[in-house]
């Protein structure tokens, strides 16, 4: 069984938002530190970093926007699945293998590994196996294109990363994502911090006592075991948010 685990008052961090320092990426800590607004972000050789920016960077699920040319990419290019292939997901957000790609935090994508080390890339699949972590998955001629992965508390999806191979493959993650998640009644999802990327799907800003606030109904003892299911995976099935 869980225990929680009590980070300091975000009230403490910096500028940047850096709250903590140390610690372990245990199931434990990890959940405990998403239910109160707190995420891990650090490269290979650092401590451990716990960050709780303030503006937060969110997005509505039914606030998203799709563009036409979007739409079109997304109805005649790709197919879609939900924790399908997370392992495959979170390698392809560690290895980034396209220049010049972002993802769900805006960070340019250089071809090389990035700040998701062997021991996130590990605790995330931990999390994943317990049914708090699920991925969304692209997928083009049988081969995997894209995808994102996050961690799913109470009505907030906690976004980590996304990759994409092929040109707007991520976008059409994040798009199935939406639907999905205004389908089942999820009020947010965590962006972390601002990007020009996502703030051109829709996302917006706001403060962290606001975000804090939308976590207050969170239990770290129930897990969405049931997230994948009626996943939306054909262009037909976005009906929530094609509807507009």
């Amino acid at each position: 069984m869980l225990r929680f685990q009590p980070f300091p008052a975000l009230s403490q961090a910096d500028d940047q938002g850096l709250l903590a320092m140390g610690g372990d990426l245990s199931v434990n800590t990890l959940v405990s530190a998403y239910a109160q607004g707190v995420f891990p972000w650090f490269n290979e050789g650092q401590p451990i970093l716990w960050w709780s920016p303030d503006p937060r960077l969110v997005l509505i699920p039914n606030e998203i926007r799709i563009s036409r040319s979007l739409r079109k990419s997304i109805k005649n290019k790709f197919t879609i699945s939900c924790n399908r292939a997370f392992e495959q997901v979170i390698t392809g957000c560690a290895l980034r293998g396209n220049a010049g790609q972002n993802d769900t935090q805006g960070h340019r994508q250089s071809g090389e590994a990035t700040w998701i080390t062997q021991d996130m890339h590990d605790a995330y699949i931990e999390l994943h196996k317990l049914g708090y972590a699920h991925s969304v998955e692209v997928w083009s001629k049988g081969e995997l294109v894209g995808g994102l992965y996050g961690v799913c508390l109470g009505r907030v999806f906690f976004g980590e990363s996304m990759f994409s191979s092929q040109t707007d493959a991520s976008k059409a993650a994040l798009v199935y994502l939406c639907n999905h998640l205004h389908e089942k009644g999820f009020t947010l999802i965590d962006c972390q911090v601002a990007s020009d990327h996502l703030l051109t799907l829709g996302a917006k800003e706001i403060s962290r006592n606001e975000f804090v606030a939308a976590l207050v109904d969170i239990n770290i003892h129930e897990k969405n075991a049931d997230f994948a299911t009626a996943f939306p995976c054909e262009f037909d099935d976005l009906k929530s948010l094609l509807s507009r």
